[in-house]
């Protein structure tokens, strides 16, 4: 089954897509992502979602970047993990989020930071999914994480696909996926989600290539896995940064137009940050 059979919609050239940032560390770095928000508002996202850190660690330059993106007239998603978490810190952030007009939250479990023991009222993202929804009904359009090539820290494939199914019965609108380089991989989940009953749209999270080290270093670090003929490539261009891009370019466009092709409901960027890659890609896809 293909991705366009299992959800079951197309797109025009108008074709959704969103981008995800992480708060910048230094005022210039908030700068230069507002230069960059602005090369990508181009491109008319659904919405730019903004990076959580470990245990809340970036909370203040997360809800900064988002009232930003909510002031320039774009729809902002804060990441919100709950790991270390009580119900009353959760009860009072998502009040702060509704009071700055977010809509729309990407919930997660997330990861305590380096020295931390276990902590918080929360175990899975489900828990926190369950308690935004008594909270605060609909006011929220929540998104969860799919692993397509199975979370890092999970048991087994069935107990991945197992706590994704309970996400979405929590209450779950949509999911958006850790980035992959085999479109099989995300085909085959979304088969086995909707086999088990969950049909909510799931968006294909996409990693344009711009640095092989950096890429190697994520993937590592995520579970994501390179396909070997992309790593072998990638390795044969030692420092080779003008090739690494321009080979980077040529697959991840591929693998969008191939997504897009079989019926995937939206694209989401994990930019880095950056501009170039992303408005490349979506230029040669026509978007």
């Amino acid at each position: 089954m293909t991705a366009a059979s299992a959800q079951g919609t197309g797109f025009g050239t108008g074709f959704p897509v969103s981008f995800e940032f992480f708060p910048p560390k230094t005022p210039e770095g908030a700068e230069k992502l507002r230069a960059v928000r602005q090369q990508l508002y181009v491109l008319h996202p659904d919405f730019c979602s903004v990076t959580y850190g470990a245990g809340g660690s970036t909370q203040e330059g997360t809800f900064g970047t988002v009232r930003e993106i909510l002031a320039e007239g774009v729809s902002a998603a804060s990441h919100f993990s709950c790991i270390g978490a009580t119900r009353q810190s959760v009860r009072e952030q998502l009040a702060t989020l509704k009071a700055m007009g977010v809509k729309r939250l990407v919930a997660l479990r997330g990861d305590l930071p380096s020295g931390y023991g276990a902590g918080g009222e929360f175990h899975y993202a489900s828990d926190l999914v369950e308690f935004i929804r008594a909270e605060t009904g609909r006011d929220f359009q929540i998104e969860v994480a799919a692993y397509p090539e199975v979370h890092p820290q999970a048991k087994s494939p069935d107990a991945d696909l197992k706590a994704y199914i309970a996400k979405v019965q929590a209450g779950a609108d949509a999911a958006i996926t850790q980035y992959f380089y085999n479109s099989d991989a995300y085909f085959r989940f979304v088969e086995d989600a909707h086999r088990l009953g969950a049909d909510v749209p799931v968006v294909p999270g996409i990693m344009p290539i711009s640095s092989s080290t950096q890429l190697m270093r994520f993937s590592d670090a995520c579970g994501a896995e390179i396909p070997r003929w992309i790593r072998l490539r990638l390795q044969s261009f030692g420092d080779d940064t003008a090739s690494i891009k321009s080979f980077g370019l040529d697959v991840v466009t591929d693998l969008c137009d191939q997504l897009r092709s079989a019926g995937v409901p939206a694209l989401h960027f994990y930019t880095m940050n950056q501009s170039v890659a992303t408005l490349e890609i979506c230029r040669r896809l026509g978007i």
